[in-house]
């Protein structure tokens, strides 16, 4: 929560900020349009001191939100579980002291929660102040207990400007962008508190991208939906055990997304282990003894277990990103117990035709097992 004296913070505002807005904007014209906004918090240096906004990225909804001349809703699941993952990626690196942040001046001024910070959106015309809609839904939210916020950054942008228009002092809250058309793109920030009650203006300072933290590249089980979906077809047709974490497991940021899975009556599991960008890169196989579990179990705890356990498990597989996990399982049984039934080569009966007729008919994208991990800062 953020708890200041002045009428309003510091802000400093990523580069990579202003070019997400101008894409987005580009993308939709005629309607309305935004993004949820992620970054720190950082306390003033003095005590009582005035706390500095970072803005570091911002992060767009799936195709669920509501875009029309006057009307933008955002706020979907997919945008959540985003923000999730950049939230968990960043407390793993702040518990390791990892890179994220460790590479710039002063890293323990970084050393502080990632979060939601508000969210941005395009106005019609030249309306560059937050509406009555824009007020009542930001105290609605603010009101909410729920979201545990007690403050938000509402952006506007406007399109079709001047580009000769510049801001005619550096303590104005807007902020001008020339595009391609030879226009600019306007960006007015805005400040709202529980205290207030009312937008106020906000002064933004750009900061090059190499003076900020980066954040993490987006893991492929949520921007490769169909894949995932595919993936779980597999998991289930094969009637294979198996849970999702995410595990640092080369000491280095984005985590890695880990598969523990096993077979009826088997006596091991197989950690398999992808990096953000499968299956453009082959998954890491390790195996370790099975572990008796109960329905009640953590399978954080559990996985922990089994990696601590575990140990890497080399395959004859030429890898292709047409193939799926379950054909890694399948060469891994086969290397493990070549007399096992189910042990089948993977140039064998491959699970690709039958991962493309997943894909085509898709399952329901809510998880049938857990995805683990604790985030240490809720996303509202």
């Amino acid at each position: 929560m953020l708890k200041q004296r002045g009428s309003v913070p510091n802000l400093v505002v990523a580069e990579r900020v202003f070019n997400r807005m101008a894409a987005a904007a580009a993308t939709h014209m005629s309607d309305e349009t935004g993004e949820a906004m992620v970054g720190l918090v950082v306390p003033g240096a003095m005590s009582g001191g005035v706390p500095t906004l970072y803005v570091l990225d911002t992060i767009a909804p799936d195709d669920s939100a509501i875009r029309q001349f006057a009307t933008f809703q955002q706020g979907d699941a997919h945008q959540d579980e985003l923000i999730w993952w950049l939230q968990e990626n960043w407390r793993s690196e702040r518990e390791r002291k990892g890179g994220l942040f460790r590479k710039l001046a002063n890293p323990n001024k970084w050393d502080v929660p990632l979060r939601y910070l508000g969210d941005w959106h395009k106005q019609p015309g030249h309306m560059i102040q937050p509406s009555g809609g824009d007020l009542n839904t930001a105290l609605d939210w603010l009101l909410d207990a729920d979201n545990e916020m007690d403050f938000l950054l509402a952006p506007i942008v406007t399109l079709g400007h001047p580009s000769t228009v510049q801001p005619s002092s550096p303590m104005a809250n807007f902020v001008m962008v020339a595009l391609d058309d030879g226009e600019a793109m306007r960006v007015d920030f805005w400040y709202i508190d529980q205290r207030t009650g009312l937008f106020q203006p906000i002064s933004p300072a750009i900061y090059p991208d190499d003076q900020l933290p980066a954040l993490v590249q987006y893991p492929w089980h949520l921007i490769n939906e169909k894949r995932m979906e595919a993936e779980m077809r597999l998991f289930q047709k094969e009637k294979l055990f198996h849970s999702i974490s995410f595990w640092n497991v080369d000491n280095e940021a984005p985590l890695e997304i880990c598969f523990l899975a096993g077979m009826m009556g088997s006596d091991h599991l197989l950690l398999l282990i992808t990096d953000h960008d499968y299956p453009k890169q082959a998954p890491e196989v390790r195996v370790a003894p099975f572990l008796p579990m109960g329905a009640g179990d953590d399978m954080y705890k559990v996985f922990e277990t089994a990696f601590k356990r575990s140990q890497p498990l080399a395959l004859e597989l030429e890898w292709s990103p047409s193939l799926y996990l379950v054909d890694v399982v399948h060469a891994a049984e086969a290397k493990l117990n070549p007399t096992s039934p189910n042990a089948r080569k993977s140039k064998g009966e491959s699970a690709a035709a039958i991962g493309d007729a997943a894909a085509s008919n898709p399952v329901s994208s809510t998880p049938t097992t857990p995805i683990i991990g604790d985030s240490e800062e809720k996303t509202p």
